[in-house]
């Protein structure tokens, strides 16, 4: 196969079905993904045949637990893609919404209009419900999505994606509308990159090579999905329940995704270190701290500047003890990853403080980071967790994926 050709024919018919599905009615593009979630419904089993050939081949290379538990489709989350799907169906369409329309004094009717981006590009890696979410949301804003998922995913993306087709096909829309690079060639990446004549916008997902491939090769626009070292600060009058419930939610509940967290920040004369440290450890967790935190409980091991920067994805958790507000808010600032971080406290001004103060997507008082998601949002599904500052930022949802437009309406007003 000649990677480059390949590639070039994919980009070339999505670009071909841009306009067709730009001009798409709400109810095609709701009835094709009611459609979606009743055929991979119908052949979910299949989908779980198809999964386990590259559970097994992830096996066998020696992918983390982690890498895997993102890898594996079973029918909670086969239904809860359905579910997603069905979900967006129902969501108001944003294309072709008329916003912040003014009159001029010579009489001009101008306003903004949200169209779609046009033809989007997603690099993923592991988890193949992102097949699934991208195309949804890519057509409910009348996008066309061309999707390059990882190599241990591609006989789960393969049938995911046979699926999507066949729904649009059914419904008479252009099958060129989601299209897989069907090629575990890591050749493929770099010649989409190249694409900026057929592609208008590339988002990333997936780890920190991954990431930094992209944002230094590509000649399109990204919107990066950054790793997600998130924190959580325990300040002293933290109510230890509340504490306690926050932290083994937001480390254990699903420790190998990215709004899960990876540093504890505990304030010193919070009264419950060592209970806290117990609770953590009996679900299995490691604990990596500073010196106070070693001394506070003999199962604490030594932790590095490294490990403070380091995504785990699994049951390991940095510790840091800090003597102040200011100290913890000035740990997440140089450690974080500016994606999810929390406070629990019961000071109301201290909550308006870190709200303010702390520079990420997503920023929680008294509640777990797990929330970051675009489901959990009320979004349907999510593009990924934009950790950029300009146009999106947090969960990607659909009028994240639309653009404006000004229009111009007039009655031959000529300028003078």
């Amino acid at each position: 196969m000649n990677i480059k050709e390949y590639v070039l024919d994919i980009c070339q018919k999505a670009k071909e079905a841009k306009r067709l599905v730009s001009n798409l009615s709400t109810k095609d593009k709701n009835d094709t993904l009611l459609s979606m979630a009743r055929l991979i419904h119908e052949h979910r089993d299949w989908i779980m045949e198809e999964n386990q050939k590259d559970l097994r081949v992830g096996e066998e290379k020696g992918l983390s637990k982690a890498m895997i538990d993102r890898l594996k489709l079973d029918i909670k989350r086969i239904d809860n893609i359905c579910t997603s799907l069905k979900e967006v169906s129902g969501l108001p369409d944003p294309v072709f919404e008329v916003t912040h329309q003014s009159r001029r004094p010579n009489g001009l009717d101008i306003g903004q209009m949200r169209v779609p981006i046009g033809v989007i590009g997603i690099i993923y890696e592991s988890r193949p419900n992102v097949t699934t979410e991208a195309s949804s949301l890519c057509l409910k804003t009348s996008n066309v999505t061309i999707l390059r998922g990882g190599s241990e995913s591609i006989h789960s993306n393969r049938s995911l994606v046979q699926l999507l087709k066949q729904a649009l096909k059914e419904h008479h829309l252009p099958e060129g509308a989601i299209q897989l690079i069907d090629t575990t060639d890591r050749l493929a990446v770099m010649e989409i990159l190249k694409m900026k004549d057929y592609i208008d916008l590339i988002i990333p997902r997936g780890g920190e090579g991954l990431i930094n491939t992209v944002v230094e090769n590509s000649h399109i626009p990204v919107i990066k999905h950054d790793k997600g070292v998130c924190n959580l600060y325990v300040h002293k009058d933290a109510v230890k329940d509340m504490a306690e419930g926050i932290a083994i939610n937001a480390k254990v509940q699903r420790p190998g995704v990215c709004n899960s967290i990876e540093n504890l920040i505990l304030h010193e004369s919070y009264p419950h270190i060592r209970d806290l440290f117990d609770a953590l450890i009996n679900k299995g967790v490691e604990l990596r701290g500073c010196t106070k935190s070693r001394s506070a409980h003999d199962q604490v091991k030594g932790v590095s500047e490294e490990d403070y920067f380091t995504e785990y994805l699994d049951t390991i958790l940095s510790i840091k003890i800090v003597s102040s507000f200011e100290e913890a808010v000035n740990f997440i600032e140089n450690y974080g990853s500016h994606h999810s971080d929390a406070i629990v406290t019961e000071s109301y001004r201290l909550a308006k403080r870190f709200l303010n103060e702390v520079d990420s997507s997503a920023v929680y008082v008294n509640a777990s980071t797990r929330f970051t998601d675009g489901q959990a949002f009320g979004m349907g599904a999510e593009i990924g967790i934009s950790t950029n500052k300009l146009h999106a930022r947090g969960p990607m949802g659909l009028k994240e994926l639309t653009t404006k437009k000004f229009i111009i309406m007039g009655e031959g007003q000529i300028r003078d």
